[in-house]
């Protein structure tokens, strides 16, 4: 009988031992299916058994299948490279030939296409590896000879000029290349792949009066955004050998236990008073998984939410983001304010993530300073279940590393992925912890304890943004007739991916993230200004020197959805931006990502009523506008001209320098239906003025109070106007 595996299939003619033929017999059909099969190519210039029989002074020693027997067994392998012992014996039957002929016929036809795919593929890989250390080569010598421009001497850090900055970054995607390749190439010459760690150690903070840390660009990041490293984070190694065992037992128990989770009603999920959210019934979930990490740590609460919903996006896709902790953050950068993956126990299987294992941390943030953020280390566990049909598990790992400073833990959450037709996909996403939350502020502990700041329902609303988001930089059907559309494919990607930058960039920087520490200016009150000062150095993504962030949040009694909407619109930008002057503000051009049209990336020009100023004039206003039902963001950050037309013709945005501002917009958690941003409900909304200001471009200088209190200043004006045109002024 046929098997699908042939552990022979690498040689030719493995001999049947089951088949009733004599030695003579099988040498005999060895030697024609080795002159049919090599000179399969002369069958098809012509050449026959009548040809043959015209050259009578040629011993004939061999039979060549004819031309018509080679062309249907050519046209039956691309449909069956692999026929049974039934489509062999009829394919004979119809042929004329013997069922062993053909048997070997298609054994020589599998060993021929196998070895010419692999010499191909070690060919081009060759050819790319060799090119890629020889660019490598030149990188490295250039760096160790540059010199500065001044003086002639070495070049010392933080004088790096803009081509040295390129050749460091292109360094860096020259080393990533190699070992893709490499991981590639093993699977041919069968060396096991070395191990690199996907996160470089942290660069050191360097105080400052105010300051806690540094710009630096720290792959393995959500966008490379990263000040230093946390306590918990950086404390946490790898699992030692004798730990794996106990964590692949506890992934596939954590596997089952989401699948369950994802798919049972009551009494296990009870519906919320309003009837809109799923409700977790703790009791029964003790009953129901008896096992686990253990039971609640004494003073943590539990937070447990499911959401469904169909995301514009393949599971294949999907899965790929999931499991790819760099495409992770990018995607949840709202979320996730850093994440790594400490060691990968599994790449999983046939060439994708099924049975994938990796051990991981990260840090999940709302943005806003007065919420902690919240430290884990788990399991990612990925598994097929199914044609179409994808889960992706967290488990907590504590147990392996008590801490006292653990204040999170992860039970089994994920999501479950369905296929879904015309490349969408169905996901059930499911978020269980337990928390400390004794830190949350008093204004924020609502939208907390509704599991709306770092639940499931705000997962997937992020999630099915980022899907459109995607979808619309993949978009080529883009309409030609409106004013100020962006329909160059290059230039709307490179624009895309500057955007992405920005809000990655904010987003990392205005939590209350354990990587940097806020001080507190002023009063006492919920709307204190909290301040922190960095050093930029030696990153083109940034202007060098220091750069001073202020941060705020306050609670208005207005929807989130006015309050967006009023800080997107340029025609309103007057009336909190007071850097603009008062000036016009235009729009130049924008790019839609999304079904709702705040869903925007824009480039706005600001025309200062005071024109004397021509450095103004030569500046524009990059802004990314985003909101779904659980958050909105509106982020800018100034961008030179010169900068944004090369990114606009399709040039790599990684070179413009950004320093973001904006605002991060929070339903309170009062409203009914969960708060929902989208809906006209009622409720208030907490608000998160953010601002980041070059306050000296030489990194080494002091930071003076005078700046610290022009920012206090700005950021202190911007919120009253906001509150005077919302009509919110306080009494």
């Amino acid at each position: 009988m046929f098997q699908p595996t042939n552990m022979m299939e690498g040689q030719l003619h493995p001999l049947d031992m089951a088949q009733n033929t004599s030695e003579s017999e099988i040498a005999r059909l060895r030697e024609e299916e080795f002159d049919s099969t090599k000179s399969g190519s002369e069958n098809h210039e012509g050449a026959s058994g009548d040809d043959q029989e015209q050259r009578p002074n040629k011993k004939k020693r061999y039979h060549r299948h004819t031309q018509h027997q080679i062309q249907e067994m050519e046209a039956f392998f691309k449909e069956c490279p692999h026929p049974d012992d039934k489509q062999r014996k009829e394919l004979s039957r119809e042929l004329g030939l013997e069922p062993l002929q053909v048997k070997f016929w298609f054994q020589n036809k599998r060993t021929q296409m196998k070895t010419q795919h692999e010499r191909h593929e070690n060919t081009q890989l060759r050819t790319e590896n060799e090119k890629l250390r020889a660019d490598n080569m030149r990188y490295r010598e250039a760096l160790s000879n540059a010199s500065c421009p001044n003086c002639g001497g070495p070049t010392a850090i933080g004088e790096m000029s803009f081509d040295e900055h390129h050749l460091r970054l292109e360094n860096a995607r020259l080393r990533e290349e190699i070992d893709r390749i490499s991981a590639i190439a093993a699977k041919y010459v069968g060396k096991p792949v070395v191990n690199y760690p996907l996160l470089s150690p942290p660069v050191p903070s360097r105080p400052l009066e105010l300051a806690v840390g540094n710009f630096g660009a720290q792959p393995g990041i959500g966008g490379g955004e990263m000040y230093g490293a946390a306590d918990l984070l950086r404390s946490i190694s790898a699992p030692t050998e004798a730990d794996k065992p106990m964590i692949i037992e506890l992934a596939v128990a954590a596997m089952e236990e989401l699948i369950r989770m994802a798919q049972m009603g009551e009494p296990l999920w009870m519906t919320s008073l309003d009837g809109t959210a799923a409700v977790l019934n703790e009791d029964e979930y003790v009953r129901t998984f008896p096992r686990g990490i253990g039971p609640k740590p004494a003073g943590f609460k539990c937070e447990a939410s499911r959401e469904t919903a169909v995301v514009i996006m393949n599971h294949i896709s999907l899965v790929e983001i999931l499991m790819d902790v760099n495409q992770w953050s990018t995607v949840f950068s709202g979320i996730v304010s850093r994440a790594m993956t400490l060691e990968v126990l599994s790449t999983g299987v046939a060439g994708n993530y099924n049975g994938a294992l990796q051990v991981m941390t990260a840090e999940f943030q709302v943005p806003s300073p007065l919420v902690p953020t919240r430290e884990s280390y788990y399991v990612r566990y990925c598994k097929q279940h199914g044609e179409g049909t994808w889960a992706v598990v967290d488990v907590s790992l504590d147990n392996l590393r008590p801490s006292p400073a653990v204040r999170c833990r992860r039970r089994p959450s994920g999501c479950l992925i369905q296929e879904m037709p015309n490349g969408y996909s169905k996901v059930t996403w499911v978020e269980h912890v337990e928390v400390d939350d004794r830190g949350v502020h008093n204004l924020y502990k609502q939208l907390v304890s509704t599991g709306n700041a770092f639940g499931a329902k705000r997962w997937v609303a992020t999630l099915d943004r980022q899907c459109e988001r995607l979808a619309s930089v993949m978009a080529t059907n883009i309409p030609t007739g409106e004013v100020g559309v962006i329909t160059n494919q290059d230039g709307r990607k490179s624009m895309l991916k500057l955007a992405e930058r920005m809000v990655i960039s904010f987003c990392a920087g205005v939590s209350a993230s354990t990587a940097h520490t806020w001080t507190t200016l002023s009063g006492t009150g919920a709307d204190d200004v909290r301040v922190m000062t960095r050093k930029s150095v030696d990153d083109p993504g940034r202007p060098p020197g220091i750069v001073l962030s202020a941060a705020t949040s306050f609670w208005l009694p207005v929807p989130p959805k006015r309050v967006f909407d009023f800080l997107r619109d340029e025609n309103t930008r007057s009336e909190w931006d007071i850097l603009s002057n008062g000036g016009v503000v235009q729009e130049m051009a924008h790019i839609a990502n999304g079904r709702d049209t705040g869903n925007c990336v824009s480039l706005l020009r600001v025309n200062c009523l005071q024109s004397a100023n021509s450095s103004q004039s030569n500046m524009l206003i990059l802004q990314e506008s985003c909101t779904d039902p659980t958050a909105s963001f509106v982020i800018y950050a100034p961008v030179d001209i010169v900068a944004m037309n090369v990114v606009l013709n399709g040039g790599d945005p990684d070179y413009v320098a950004l320093l973001p501002s904006g605002f991060a917009i929070l339903p309170d958690g009062t409203s009914l239906h969960g708060a929902n941003i989208g809906e006209a409900a009622s409720g208030g909304s907490l608000l998160t003025v953010a601002f980041q200001i070059l306050v000296d471009s030489v990194p080494t200088a002091k930071l003076s109070l005078g700046s610290v209190a022009t920012v206090n200043n700005l950021i202190a004006c911007t919120v009253e106007r906001i509150k005077a045109s919302l009509s919110c002024e306080s009494a």
